[in-house]
């Protein structure tokens, strides 16, 4: 079985990857976690008055972020699964619904699974909704994780914790 994981270190996608860690899965089956990080958008309408520095600089903290998050969401499910489970991860720029569409499709996941944000309706209109938009496009099953509280709750959020680590 092929399972992607989509996680923005988000408590939410925490929980995700609990949901996961906390699974019996069967033996030979693979996990890919996956980060999306989008190029930054301008905040003045005037490009020419942002320096070349700031994109590229916003860029490689984008990309360092969504690799720590990716590295600690594998040790922890390394961790808990052992070593009867592959996991393997990959951090991409781009929209993260058609990322996660896409990595899904060319790695011919079986199951997609991500936290939910659980935005209300005003607030998906406005901010979108990549939970959503994978549920909806998605060619596999999808499974949305709901809710931090009692999903993360056997994850290890000291100092020394992966998850913690990438949040800092």
């Amino acid at each position: 079985m092929k399972i992607l994981l989509a996680v923005d270190g988000s408590s939410f996608s925490d929980a995700a990857v609990a949901e996961i860690a906390g699974r019996p899965w069967p033996v030979g089956s693979e996990i890919k976690v996956l980060s999306v990080f989008e190029f930054p958008v301008p905040p003045t309408p005037e490009a020419w008055s942002i320096p070349p520095e700031y994109y590229e600089e916003v860029t490689n903290s984008a990309r360092s972020n969504a690799r720590a998050i990716v590295e600690s969401a594998i040790v922890l499910l390394k961790q808990a699964l052992g070593t009867s489970i592959g996991v393997d991860g990959e951090y991409v720029q781009g929209s993260p619904r058609n990322v996660i569409l896409d990595e899904a499709e060319k790695w011919g996941a079986d199951l997609i699974v991500m936290g939910s944000h659980g935005y209300s309706a005003w607030e998906r209109f406005l901010l979108g909704s990549v939970s959503r938009a994978v549920l909806a496009h998605a060619k596999c099953s999808v499974e949305v994780v709901r809710g931090e509280a009692a999903s993360t709750r056997n994850l290890d959020h000291s100092p020394n914790s992966g998850i913690a680590a990438a949040r800092n």
